[in-house]
């Protein structure tokens, strides 16, 4: 199983949180606060087994980045959760149709989100 779980947060708080309990669980959390960090760390890191997608993020959110991360033929099919704060109607709906493999919604639910890492890197 890889290991490797790259978080694009612009929130650092986000981003501690969830690598504190992702290293808990025995993942390897990595991060990025912007997609331009993102990019960079795909490209120099190897072996990122899954993305945990920050939706709202000022420059590039999550529904630009995704689609832009789709169009690159080594990440077409590197599973992404759409993370979001929001958790209005439809907003499962519309990550998805932005690209995402699957969806949860801030604040976090910790069971929900390592049963779904441990679905998609499995």
């Amino acid at each position: 199983m890889n290991k490797k779980i790259l978080i694009v947060d612009d929130d650092h708080r986000n981003i501690f949180a969830l690598s504190a309990v992702l290293k808990a669980r025995g993942y390897q959390p990595l991060s990025a606060s912007n997609m331009k960090d993102a990019f960079s760390l795909l490209e120099h890191e190897a072996g990122v087994g899954i993305i945990l997608m920050d939706m709202m993020m000022p420059d590039m959110d999550g529904y630009e980045a995704i689609p832009a991360l789709r169009s690159i033929p080594a990440y077409r099919q590197l599973p992404i959760i759409a993370v979001t704060a929001q958790a209005m109607t439809g907003d499962r709906e519309k990550c998805l149709a932005a690209g995402a493999d699957d969806y949860v919604s801030k604040p976090v639910d910790v069971t929900v989100l390592v049963d779904k890492l441990n679905r998609y890197l499995n």
